[in-house]
Parts: structure tokens; sequence; C-alpha cells
């Protein structure tokens, strides 16, 4: 694939628009922020959008407080607190397990769960109190709302980082092409991993079982092929970006996946690459204070640390939107200036925010996933998996907008593309497959909007000030 000539074909499409919009505020935004929360389904998370007395679910917001078990009785989901340390299977086996899939139609049937195992600390029907996710309820309310977002893969959070990143899990792009992807979260870490670390692969030929790739000889879990930051390097002029982290060592750390990014040591014990050097931040908070000195890159992905990733488990913790609300607060507030065309702009004014959960969580949700083909027949056998939130803030995007089109991390990556003039599916990736990018969320032909604070128990001081040992954003 020759992505420079391509980039080239997208920069003068992206002009030419640019000449027959004429009107836009703005031709495109000089910043994406991709922020990358874990393991939760809309009807786990949001349940706050439905109003009072559920008026407002399952129309507009397709959201149901109900389910059905593997009896098919229709159970009703428990509230409980955002910390609360339920935690359900999330692997590929629990995406086969709760899909119940239909194979004379090849749709999730969505009733494979048991109900009788809520007594044990492992049940899917549940769902959070509002009130202590309120600052993501605020943000999709004033903001943008997906009721489609679906998880690209249909397993747990490691591959799913994958995909947001490199447009699949896949070892290399000929594994892509034949549908073999990493399926659950290994032992290892990516180029970093021990020598005999297993990962589990799926492909047509296996499915639904899995098989292993072992770490031996060392570095056959370092991969070799394109990412978002082989687009992003490649274009012209070259886009900056950055991956914010906890950890080099994390499995959610996706650039240590990558063999041209992390260029590991002869030992395999450390990423050494320019690349990563320059673009792979090992703490989260960087990100507020990188925009408060005026160095937001083009493109960001931002990890949090186990305390603020939404994941459940012993520690209860929950910070989570106080830590996406700080992220959001800090662009809405900023007072630096990107001079596009003549005109000073802010961050506010040209900067888009799209945030999205990696996996469901093993948590219950009505709406069945579109599968990509028929079983042991091509992408659907790890394609597509179960909705995610997707919350879209920008100072173009109309007050509580419902978007009701399909989407997965795919058309992130699409979105991404298309913002900076590169052809739409250049990785030939999940990019390349999905239906649809995220452009119905902006309208460019409008005045910017005026950010107002979003409110949260948690402020930016807590976080640049925070200095508790950084937890992994999941243990499972």
């Amino acid at each position: 694939m020759k992505i420079a000539a391509r980039i080239a074909e997208g920069l003068l499409l992206l002009g030419y628009l640019g000449t027959v919009v004429g009107q836009a505020q703005i031709s495109n935004f000089q910043h994406v922020v991709i922020i990358y929360q874990e393991n939760r389904s809309p009807d786990n998370l949001f349940q706050g959008l439905c109003g009072t007395n559920r008026s407002l679910c399952p129309s507009p917001y397709d959201l149901q407080n109900f389910g059905t078990d593997n009896k098919n009785h229709t159970i009703q989901l428990t509230q409980v607190p955002l910390g609360s340390p339920n935690d359900p299977n999330h692997t590929h086996h629990g995406f086969v397990q709760m899909c119940d899939l239909d194979t004379t139609t090849n749709q999730c049937k969505m009733n494979g769960l048991s109900s009788s195992n809520c007594s044990t600390g492992k049940c899917s029907f549940e769902y959070v109190n509002p009130s202590d996710v309120a600052p993501y309820v605020t943000m999709a309310q004033q903001y943008g709302w997906a009721n489609f977002m679906f998880q690209t893969n249909q397993g747990p959070s490691t591959p799913a980082h994958q995909f947001i990143f490199a447009g699949t899990s896949a070892p290399s792009a000929s594994a892509d092409n034949a549908a073999t992807f990493v399926a659950e979260n290994p032992s290892g870490l990516g180029c970093l991993a021990p020598r005999n670390a297993i990962y589990k692969l799926i492909s047509p030929q296996s499915a639904p079982k899995e098989f292993n790739l072992i770490n031996n000889p060392m570095g056959a879990v370092c991969f070799n092929h394109d990412s978002m930051a082989t687009l992003l390097d490649n274009h012209n002029p070259q886009l900056s970006w950055k991956y914010y982290t906890p950890g080099s060592n994390s499995i959610w750390t996706a650039p240590n996946w990558i063999q041209d990014i992390c260029h590991p040591t002869g030992n395999f014990a450390k990423c050494t690459g320019p690349e990563w050097k320059q673009n792979v931040d090992l703490n989260p908070a960087d990100v507020l204070t990188d925009i408060g000195a005026c160095n937001l890159r083009n493109v960001i992905w931002v990890i949090p640390t186990g305390q603020n990733s939404d994941h459940p488990g012993p520690n209860g913790n929950t910070g989570g939107p106080s830590w996406v609300s700080s992220i959001v607060n800090k662009i809405g507030q900023s007072p630096c200036t990107d001079t596009v065309n003549g005109k000073r702009l802010t961050y506010w004014q040209d900067t888009a925010i799209i945030i999205t959960w990696d996996d469901w969580g093993g948590w219950y949700d009505h709406e069945p996933p579109t599968l990509l083909s028929v079983p042991q027949q091509g992408q659907g056998d790890y394609q597509y998996g179960f909705r995610v939130p997707l919350v879209v803030v920008s100072a173009y995007t109309p007050q509580g907008y419902i978007d009701n089109l399909r989407y997965d991390f795919g058309s992130i990556l699409r979105f991404v593309e298309h913002n900076f003039g590169i052809p739409e599916g250049a990785l030939n990736f999940a990019d390349q497959r999905a239906a649809n990018d995220l452009t119905s969320f902006f309208n460019l032909n409008t005045s910017p909007r005026t950010f107002n604070l979003i409110s949260a128990p948690l402020g930016e001081e807590f976080f640049l000030n925070d200095k508790r040992p950084m937890e992994p954003p999941d243990t499972d």
C-alpha cells in the first residue's frame, strides 16, 4: 500500500471540500483527543440519560433497564455504585456466552447469561447509580451521544486497545486479511513479553476455539504492521501524536506491541525507539500539563490509571468521571491558540474530543452487534463486539445530539483520517471495514459554542498532585 500517495490524494480532496464549504468556521480540527475508559456498556453506565420516570428511554436514548437471561426470564437491572467490586466475565468466551448466536440469522439473541450468579459477585444484570457518573451524563446531554457504538473486537481490553490505535490486533497485515486476531488479554507485554508468553489467537479455522501463539523465540509477539502512528508520521506535513498511559509494561499500552515504535533492546526488556521516546508518555496526568503548556499534539490517546478507569474492582475506584471531566474542562477553558488560515483559534474552537470505553466489561446490554460474516467464514468470528458508550464533545456538536448510525473503533480511525485529509480506510484494517466515520457529530458551518464547565467532584489539581502509585487500568 502506497500510503504517501493516498495521503496526497486525500489532501487534494480536503482542499476541494474546503472550497466547496466556503462558509465553514473551520475546515477541520487541529486536534483530535481520544479518551479511552474501561469496561462498561450503555445499559450499565448511562441510565441517567433516561430522565425522570424514564421518559427519554428507549427513545430517543436507546437504553433498557432490564434484560433476558438464559431461561428467557426478564431480569430487572439492579442499581449499584460505580465503585462496586462486581466484575463479570468479559473474555471472548464471555462474548460467545452472552451473544447466544442464532446460526440461522447470524444474530446474537442476547439471552445467554445466567442470572443465578447474581449473589456471587459476577452478576451482569446491574447498572451504575446515575449520580455517580453525573459528569458523563452531563457531557452526553450537552454534546453528542451515539446509540449504536460497538467495540470492534469480541473480547477484552488488550485487543481493544490495539484496534483503537492500530485498527487491528492481528500479528501482521496478512493475518488481519485472513481474520486472525489476538483475542484475549495475553500473559505478555507485546515487544516486552517474556519468553514463552502465550497469546490466544482466533481465526475462521479455529473459531469458536482459540489457539496459541508462543513468544519463542523472543520477539515472536513483537508485531510489524502499520498503525495510526504510521499515517500521522507519513502525512505531509507530519502530524504529531502522543499516547498517554500508566506504564511501559502495561498490556493497555498499545504502542509497545509495534516493532517500529518500540524498537526493543536485545533482551526485549525496554522500548528504545525514537517514536517511543517522543510520543509515549508514561504518566497520564501529563495530558493536563501539556494542554496547559499549549503543547497539545494533533492526535492523542489518553489511557487512565486504574483509579480513574471505571473498571470495577476490590478498591472501589470512582475517579473516572472526574478524570475525563478534567481533560474536557482543561481544553474548554484553555487560552492556548492555533493560527489557521490567518485566524487565531482557541483549543476549544479547534479540538474534537472523543470519549469511549474499550469493552463492554461483561455487563448486560440489549442491542445485538452486527457480525461481519457467518461463523468460520471471515471477519465475523471476532467482529463486531457488544455496545460501548460513545460521547463526542466539541464546539460544533449540537446540544443533546443523538446519533443513530452504527459505529465501532474503526469509525474513530476513519474520522481521524477524514479530518486530516488521509483517505478513509488507508490502514486497510478496521478503518476500512467500518461503515461510518464520526462526521455527523460536527457541524463546522455553525459558530463555535461557548464552553460551559463540566461539574465534577474532583478537578485538575487533584490529578496533577495525586501521588498514589499508578494502578493498571484493568487487572483481569
